[in-house]
């Protein structure tokens, strides 16, 4: 699904946020309890754990006279399961940490992105993801990274609801309908769209804030139920056609700071405070943090081939500056 740069930014920002939090290591305690946003759970263990929800429910308002003319694209992250092997003549002995030629590596989670496209007038389509494995060469053949991901299944539902001449009421749900039965929640995690959200894009007409509605609109905006989503408009300011139902709180036309030297999983933070964080690791902390994940390791790296100029731009930005009013004392 294409969507404007801006809003797929943004996009991209909530799907991998908490994906891996500072010092980036899998040793540290925050880091072995990922996975808590926007998760959508199998119904086995919804039932069980009705904190953990097995549906995803969002409204939002659209201005249009016509028949709503929406695409919507709804993401996630399936969590993948890492083994690492050393390759013997009698096969991989799997192992909990490897290293080869210098390099180490260590058994654990990742996560793939997922993504269902559909529209409005489609009314929805299936989530349908089989299970499967891929294998990742070490050192010649010498060791083996093993990845593994579970079968999924669920559907994207679309409904439009006319609430005036000119004005729609879409609802989208998210359902996981996986198979599964068991007591452990990292099983259920494996079973689970993860950082769930849908972006809704509308070829015609516009999309209604409900964060700030204009007040004929406010009732309506107030009646729109949202469960485990915040519907906030996206896109470069003052355009109302793209709508990110976000998983975490956000406020209209959200930015990424153009001074940041790229993702950290943790957007709420301060750039540069997070860098010089990364910066002041140990060696030791370090190698622990690039053999737990690749994207970690591309963090360790893009923060230290920052210059000077680079850091000291991450510090003291002015967004706007405005001409207040002058009184006379």
């Amino acid at each position: 699904m294409t969507v404007p740069d801006a809003a797929e930014r943004i996009a991209e920002t909530v799907l991998y946020e908490g994906y891996l939090l500072w010092p980036y290591r899998r040793s540290t305690l925050k880091n072995q309890a990922r996975w808590t946003f926007g998760g959508v759970f199998p119904p086995g263990w919804s039932a069980v754990h009705p904190d953990d929800a097995a549906a995803l429910r969002t409204q939002v308002l659209l201005r249009d006279e016509g028949e709503p003319d929406v695409a919507v694209g709804v993401r996630f992250l399936q969590v993948v399961e890492r083994r690492v092997a050393e390759v013997t003549r009698a096969g991989p002995r799997f192992v909990d940490a490897l290293e080869l030629g210098g390099e180490r590596v260590l058994a654990w989670e990742e996560a793939t992105e997922r993504e269902v496209a559909t529209t409005v007038a489609a009314g929805g389509a299936p989530i349908v993801v089989a299970a499967g494995s891929s294998d990742e060469p070490l050192a010649g053949g010498a060791g083996l990274i093993e990845r593994r991901w579970h079968e999924l299944r669920g559907r994207v539902d679309v409904q439009a609801q006319r609430l005036g001449a000119a004005l729609h009421r879409i609802t989208v749900t998210i359902e996981n309908t996986s198979p599964w039965a068991g007591a452990e929640r990292p099983a259920a995690v494996r079973r689970a769209f993860i950082s769930t959200h849908a972006v809704l894009r509308a070829r015609r007409g516009a999309f209604v804030s409900l964060l700030d509605p204009p007040a004929d609109l406010a009732g309506a905006a107030s009646a729109c139920v949202n469960e485990g989503a915040y519907p906030v408009l996206v896109g470069e300011p003052g355009d109302a056609t793209t709508m990110l139902c976000s998983p975490i709180i956000l406020y209209d036309h959200p930015q990424i700071a153009p001074e940041s030297p790229g993702d950290l999983f943790d957007a709420t933070e301060i750039d540069g405070l997070l860098v010089l964080s990364v910066l002041s690791l140990s060696e030791e902390e370090q190698r622990e943090a690039r053999a737990s994940d690749p994207r970690a390791r591309a963090i360790l790296d893009r923060c230290a081939g920052l210059s000077d100029a680079d850091r000291l731009r991450l510090n003291g930005a002015i967004r706007e500056l405005q001409v207040t009013e002058r009184h006379a004392p």
